[in-house]
């Protein structure tokens, strides 16, 4: 029998699951409007900098989606539910313990991160099919983008810290500020403003990384306080092997669907680049949005982590899966809606980024092949984030090898045929409903059995 759960933890082990998830996922979804406000304010500023800046924009983006993806989703996943299946069996002190060893990985995740950036992103952006102009801007963007990477990864991994608590106001606030400082620091730097100088892709990168550094400071100091239902405890914190191999094994799992993800990304960048840099910088501006209902979707799943993972830890499975259902209904709903509003409307996106027709017009074939598919693409990713938070990522996996596979042999096909680039975004929109109805099916196929005894704090 499981110990008796933390006081903290009984209303989420007892509130009714629907009116939860919306109680829990409306503070992530405020906070994607800040993230959103930065993606369009940083996109539009791009633009501003001409064509050359927008494809190399898309070069780097899938990128900057991997690090998010990992250190927010995949690790962060995987720190949220330790720290919330802790909570729920009522083991205060190894989920303490649990944070400190989850910074740490942090710090060496994004020192590692940095090296390999300044160090390859030449030659990985060459591989994406980058070259002169846009190669030039993406290296620019990239070489001060990923000096910030320590930040993106305490903050991501403190947000996850807070979520697994049940406490989604403070980590949303945050992100909100981030995403304005953002917007004003890259236009500052970015485009001049009085005695600062024009600094271009670099000045508008600087200011995500400022952006980020502060919100790191803001909430190392919350957990610090003592103000959250769990502390951050440095001092007399001593290593403990067993605990960084949970989370490690964990995270390495959930980091399998990420590097799916990027791995799909880059392909199709790949194959749109040989379309030219109007059609790549069309893509670009899709994919921006796919990066913001990618976090919509993570609203839904992120808010399911806690419930679950102190669901599982209290023996309650039955709750833990109505739960993963309830929250990818819900993210298949809002994405599905404006998936279908972009498919047929889409320069209500694409018209804030750039006038250029050929860019325009690429965009627009792009929403509307995959808006239609963004419903499957939500639940599915919503999906991703449940089944972390139950330690059953291997069909998350499955599904995303699926989407993979599918585009890698499908763009084979289409080079050899010198297919035009519509064929590619349809390439896309398959890619989507397969590894969402894989993700439906696989889920609803593998049980969540309580979790194996884990090393103790």
């Amino acid at each position: 029998m499981p110990p008796a759960p933390a006081p903290s933890a009984h209303l989420l082990l007892r509130a009714p699951v629907l009116p939860t998830l919306w109680r829990l996922a409306v503070p992530n979804m405020v906070a994607m409007m800040g993230s959103a406000v930065a993606a369009i304010g940083e996109t539009a500023y791009v633009g501003q900098l001409g064509v050359a800046a927008l494809a190399g924009m898309a070069l780097v983006f899938p990128l900057l989606m991997l690090q998010q993806m990992f250190s927010g989703g995949a690790m962060g996943g995987a720190v949220a539910s330790l720290v919330s299946r802790a909570l729920g069996a009522g083991e205060t002190a190894r989920a303490e313990a649990l944070v400190v060893h989850a910074l740490g990985i942090a710090v060496v995740a994004g020192l590692a991160t940095t090296v390999l950036m300044l160090v390859l992103s030449d030659a990985v952006f060459g591989l994406l099919g980058g070259r002169d102009a846009p190669l030039a801007q993406a290296v620019a963007y990239a070489h001060v983008a990923f000096l910030g990477s320590v930040g993106v990864w305490l903050l991501n991994t403190m947000s996850a810290v807070l979520r697994a608590t049940g406490n989604m106001l403070v980590p949303s606030a945050v992100l909100i500020a981030v995403g304005l400082a953002q917007v004003a620091l890259a236009g500052v730097f970015g485009l001049g403003a009085g005695p600062v100088p024009r600094m271009g892709m670099q000045g508008i990168a600087l200011g995500q990384v400022l952006a980020y550094a502060g919100g790191t400071v803001v909430l190392g100091w919350y957990l610090h306080s003592g103000k959250a239902r769990i502390r951050l405890r440095l001092r007399g914190a001593t290593w403990q092997p067993a605990l960084a191999r949970d989370l490690l094994q964990l995270g390495a799992k959930a980091c399998a669907s990420p590097v799916q993800t990027i791995g799909t990304m880059m392909v199709l960048t790949w194959l749109v680049a040989r379309s030219g840099p109007q059609a790549l910088a069309g893509y670009g501006i899709g994919m921006r949005l796919e990066f913001l209902l990618v976090p919509l979707a993570f609203s839904f799943g992120a808010a399911s982590v806690p419930l679950i993972g102190m669901a599982i830890g209290a023996g309650q499975v039955a709750r833990a899966r109505r739960v993963g259902w309830t929250a990818a209904a819900m993210a298949g709903l809002l994405l599905g809606a404006a998936g279908l509003v972009l498919a047929v409307a889409p320069d209500l996106w694409t018209d804030r980024f750039t006038h250029d027709p050929a860019v325009l017009a690429a965009a627009d074939t792009y929403f509307h092949w995959a808006g239609p598919f963004y419903a499957l693409y939500g639940a599915g990713l919503s999906l991703y984030s449940s089944a972390i938070a139950a330690n059953r990522v291997g069909g998350q996996v499955l599904a995303g090898t699926l989407r993979l596979l599918l585009v890698g042999a499908g763009g084979a096909a289409l080079v050899a045929a010198q297919a035009p680039v519509w064929a590619i975004f349809a390439l896309v929109a398959v890619g989507m409903a397969a590894y969402g109805t894989a993700s439906i099916l696989l889920v609803r196929y593998t049980p969540w059995e309580p979790p194996l005894r884990m090393a103790p704090a």
